[in-house]
């Protein structure tokens, strides 16, 4: 049986779908954030920096594989994609596996949402997920 089959039947006997996750190991506390914009901002410019925090983790550029790694992936304005699959590479999937800690966005003015989450080697997210927390901001 594979590792998503058993989840799956995992989930459907305890009557709750299970969380599925690449094969990639993260540290249990690991901590993913963004460090600017905050929750709530308003920017009165369509294009501004985002920092990404991380704590008991490192960052490696995509295609290095090495224990407690993984790269950054901020998604704009998108729910989470699933666990198990290579995180999309669009303009609301934005991968930096060069390692990157930082990017200049440009939004069009309105509300908009910010999230974080680290893939490993291969662009899928680690076991367990290491994401931040999603945050709302105002462009004007």
């Amino acid at each position: 049986m594979t590792r998503i089959a058993a989840a799956l039947l995992l989930g459907s006997l305890l009557g709750a779908p299970a969380a599925l996750a690449g094969d990639t190991p993260a540290p249990a506390d690991a901590y993913l954030y963004i460090g600017w914009p905050n929750d709530g901002e308003v920017i009165n410019a369509g294009r501004f920096r985002v920092w990404f925090g991380l704590r008991h983790m490192g960052v490696a550029p995509a295609g290095v594989e090495k224990a407690n790694t993984g790269h950054h992936h901020l998604l704009i304005d998108v729910e989470l994609p699933p666990d198990d699959q290579p995180i999309p590479n669009d303009r609301n999937h934005l991968h930096f596996g060069g390692g990157q800690t930082e990017t200049m966005v440009e939004l069009p003015a309105g509300t908009h949402t910010l999230q974080l989450v680290m893939g490993d080697q291969d662009h899928i997210p680690h076991n367990p997920p290491v994401v931040s927390e999603r945050i709302t901001i105002t462009v004007r």
